[in-house]
């Protein structure tokens, strides 16, 4: 199913402005630094938790680590995403015992990501805290989980797609709503170049 363009609910500078405003509200909510790990959910959740890292470490003028969590293998619906998932590398370089950690992943959708992810990072050791940061909340949850941290909260149909583009993954920097292609619709050219 081919998905087009429907609108562009954050450019570049909105992005910026809504991860500078998370970083202070991790800062805020946790006291500083201390004790504060980040972790991102491949794939956009782990550049984001880098650039939160840094708008923290502009704030506190503390460097936060910062881990990269795969939970392909973790995933409730793994038979039905592909035959051969992709399983990539978690590599979490601080001990996350007895710190808060802060998830960060990019849409907060149905909630089972975010399951996923604390799965496998509670077999990974055991945080005192774990927080959840998203750039976008959409909505249709299916399980009873709340990010601490929204960037922005969008409400969607379930037939839109909320995509998500980080310069370090698809060149640029933006948030769109898509929707499924109608008979005969034009498709953005910028789109079918990719």
């Amino acid at each position: 199913m081919a998905l087009v363009d429907k609108v562009r609910v954050m450019d570049a500078p909105a992005l910026r402005r809504a991860l500078t405003r998370i970083a202070h509200e991790i800062v805020e909510r946790n006291g500083g630094t201390t004790h504060l790990g980040l972790v991102g959910i491949h794939t956009r959740g782990v550049p984001l938790a880098y650039r939160l890292a840094q708008q923290v470490l502009a704030i506190e003028g503390t460097p936060v680590p910062v881990g990269v969590l795969d939970i392909t293998l973790y995933r409730d619906d793994l038979s039905t995403v592909a035959h051969q998932p992709v399983v990539r590398r978690t590599e979490i370089p601080y001990d996350i015992n007895r710190k808060t950690i802060v998830l960060v992943d990019d849409v907060l959708y149905t909630g089972r990501t975010a399951r996923a992810a604390l799965d496998a990072l509670i077999d990974l050791g055991r945080p005192d805290r774990i927080q959840l940061a998203v750039l976008v909340d959409r909505g249709h949850r299916e399980l009873p989980i709340r990010a601490d941290f929204v960037g922005k909260n969008l409400p969607t149909s379930r037939q839109e797609v909320v995509s998500v583009r980080l310069a370090e993954v698809d060149g640029r920097d933006e948030v769109v709503i898509q929707e499924p292609e109608k008979p005969g619709q034009k498709r953005d050219p910028e789109e079918e170049a990719q």
